[in-house]
């Protein structure tokens, strides 16, 4: 630790005020340790990720070779598995950067040390997501034809244009915070990393030296970049609901489809965050950053939206459930009692209530529970859409039996490939860069150290500040008309 002290006093970056140089060197260390080396398992797991992608690239090329015969998908049920696997990964990667954007513009500080991560959640997302719309296509060296000859009445296009801007305005967005960060890398891994790391870190950081000038142009880059990705990201999933809001199938001629599948993206994004929150804090061992107070706050969002979309739910089956028109009958009955009854009563009990009482009970409510309910989230999410694109096709057009559906192995071997694709770039990218915003945790330093005597196993003395100091440091000099206690449970949320 005194070496790595001395590495920082000797730093080109400004210390924050207020933090020891200790403490910095402890974050600094824990945060790059990743990027110093790989272990055996590290290899045999990206070993693992890419055989998986190496046998769902077998199985498309298989479906490119023979057709969407090998699929399961037909005339009258022609999206499947493919474009519920497209809403999923579009849905979760708005929990990062418009989560992100939110939170920043809240100013709560207890957000800073898992910005990159939802951030990176997004992008990543984004790049698996935007495959399926391509991998659903027939002949998939025609796709151009959609971008050259493409109509812009169609929502189609739309999608295109809305996910390209989302995608480049994530990215940059991803990609601000991290200057100060590659400035770091190239000040303290100069002697131990590859030559084309350095020149990597070298360039990416701008020729950042921590000056009031640059800190200045950063934050107002920031500032610009969370005004603008705040409505882009809401405009993304409203647009991809639109794709199906706009035909002419009764389960899927709703006027607020766009509210619910933004309410439902926000919903398994969060859920995104806190299984990769969990899964880095114990591989990278972020247990004194990333803490009990992130797993809360997001499971407090997490509640929430666990309420907003029962809400949602239940206004668009009451409503059309009572005029019971057109071929909604038919349409309630799969849901209900039919073939989509498992799948539909797992998404509301398993995907809604059991979450939201897990998060909402006191004795459940620990970063356990809190996974728990999220993976159950996810899954169900997924279920959800998946219901809504193959019982929302099922339903008839004309006078015949409705037509089933079965993904084929070609099928799931696609989606198994997509799943290690993302958790392939997001394994990369831990390695590449370093998983917490160090300036910006050293900046807002907080909000819930762990105790003196649990900080890396030991007594750190005055390195670990105590509640009593944090209390004295969220008040002191802040005045007002509001009430001790509620004005306690607003710097509690904003830090």
């Amino acid at each position: 630790m005194d070496s790595l002290t001395r590495t920082w006093n000797a730093s080109t970056v400004a210390r924050p005020r207020g933090v020891s140089p200790a403490w910095m060197a402890r974050l600094e260390e824990r945060a790059l340790r990743p990027l110093a080396g790989s272990g055996r398992r590290y290899v045999l797991w990206l070993a693992f990720l890419l055989g998986v992608l190496a046998w769902a690239l077998y199985a498309y090329s298989t479906q490119v070779r023979d057709g969407l015969y090998v699929t399961g998908m037909r005339d009258r049920i022609s999206w499947g598995l493919y474009i519920a696997s497209f809403v999923f990964f579009i849905g979760i990667s708005h929990a990062g950067t418009l989560l992100s954007a939110i939170l920043r513009a809240t100013k709560a500080r207890w957000q800073m040390s898992i910005t990159r991560m939802a951030e990176f959640i997004t992008v990543v997302a984004l790049i698996v997501g935007a495959l399926f719309p391509i991998i659903d296509l027939g002949r998939p060296d025609r796709v151009l034809n959609m971008i050259v000859y493409g109509r812009w009445q169609s929502p189609l296009l739309w999608d295109i244009l809305a996910i390209c801007t989302y995608l480049t305005g994530s990215a940059l967005y991803l990609f601000l915070p991290l200057v100060p960060d590659f400035a770091l890398c190239r000040d303290r891994l100069a002697r131990s990393a590859p030559g084309w790391r350095r020149w990597f870190f070298t360039a990416a950081a701008l020729g950042w030296h921590d000056s009031p000038g640059q800190r200045e142009a950063l934050e107002r880059a920031m500032t610009v970049m969370m005004v603008v990705i705040i409505p882009v990201a809401v405009s993304v999933h409203t647009v991809v609901s639109w794709i199906f809001s706009m035909t002419l199938r009764d389960p899927l001629n709703s006027s607020v489809f766009g509210a619910y599948f933004v309410a439902g993206a926000i919903f398994s994004g969060i859920a995104a965050i806190i299984v990769l929150m969990a899964v880095l804090r114990r591989l990278l061992h972020l247990e004194e950053y990333i803490t009990e107070t992130q797993f809360v706050n997001l499971g407090y969002l997490l509640a929430a939206f666990t309420l907003i979309m029962a809400y949602m739910n239940l206004s668009e089956y009451v409503t059309t459930g009572y005029k019971m028109s057109g071929e909604t009958p038919f349409h309630f009955q799969q849901l209900m009692v039919g073939p989509f009854a498992p799948l539909f009563w797992f998404y509301i009990f398993g995907g809604l209530l059991v979450p939201g009482l897990i998060v909402l009970r006191p004795r459940t409510r620990t970063i356990g529970g809190i996974v728990t309910a999220s993976v159950l989230v996810l899954v169900a999410m997924w279920i959800e859409r998946y219901v809504i694109v193959v019982a929302g096709f099922r339903v008839p057009l004309m006078a015949y039996e409705p037509a089933d559906y079965l993904p084929t192995w070609v099928e799931w071997s696609v989606l198994a490939g997509a799943f290690a694709l993302f958790a392939l770039l997001i394994s990369l990218f831990a390695k590449l860069f370093p998983m917490i915003s160090v300036w910006e945790v050293a900046e807002h330093r907080g909000p819930e150290p762990l105790p003196r005597a649990t900080v890396n196993g030991q007594a750190r003395g005055d390195e670990v500040e105590t509640p009593a100091e944090r209390s004295t440091r969220w008040h002191s000099g802040r005045s007002g008309t509001l009430s001790r206690s509620w004005r306690t449970r607003w710097h509690w949320w904003r830090s």
